[in-house]
């Protein structure tokens, strides 16, 4: 449980040094399962505060902070493995599994989102945390030496999956008259 919460704390600190230890031991897997887990059931808490629901608020937040976590991470993979890859570029899909799942460690704070008059800075706070986390966590996984390509790869497959998410939205959204 203690290397767990040196892990988790490494993630939240933006710790290098961190995201290579988690990057090289598969007994991370699990625990990467965890800290998204918690991810989501922070979304979740958010989504069912600011909606003023309970049950399907929380169903909704955490089913939402779980399909944009799946979608950043599959561009990522595809961009920082394919398009913007560096020579030295070796990486298995767990190692970057790992590292992303640890990589949104910030997102737990994402529960102080239903506090209505918090939530544009939290929302704000959480994304630049995640995506510098995600920067450091998908360097250490396919060993890119590049700072600037890392933060590249990381930018671009958030802007694309922020397009990507609301396309998906708009197809499910209600138009309300």
């Amino acid at each position: 449980m203690t290397l767990f919460f040196r892990r988790f704390i490494g993630a939240l600190m933006l710790d290098a040094d961190a995201f290579e230890d988690i990057e090289a031991h598969r007994d991370a897997d699990m625990q990467s399962v965890v800290v998204l887990l918690m991810a989501c059931g922070a979304g979740g808490m958010a989504a069912a505060g600011l909606a003023g629901t309970t049950a399907a608020g929380f169903a909704a937040g955490t089913v939402v902070v779980l399909g944009a976590w799946l979608v950043w991470v599959t561009v990522i993979a595809a961009i920082g493995t394919i398009a913007l890859a560096e020579p030295q570029t070796n990486s298995s899909l767990h190692e970057l599994l790992r590292t992303l799942g640890f990589a949104a460690a910030p997102a737990v704070f994402l529960v102080f989102a239903a506090i209505r008059t918090a939530a544009p800075f939290v929302l704000v706070l959480v994304a630049v945390w995640m995506v510098a986390a995600a920067v450091l966590g998908m360097r250490q996984a396919l060993d890119y030496r590049s700072l600037p390509r890392a933060i590249a790869v990381c930018a671009l497959g958030l802007i694309v999956s922020i397009v990507t998410i609301a396309t998906i939205a708009g197809m499910f959204s209600v138009e309300v008259s």
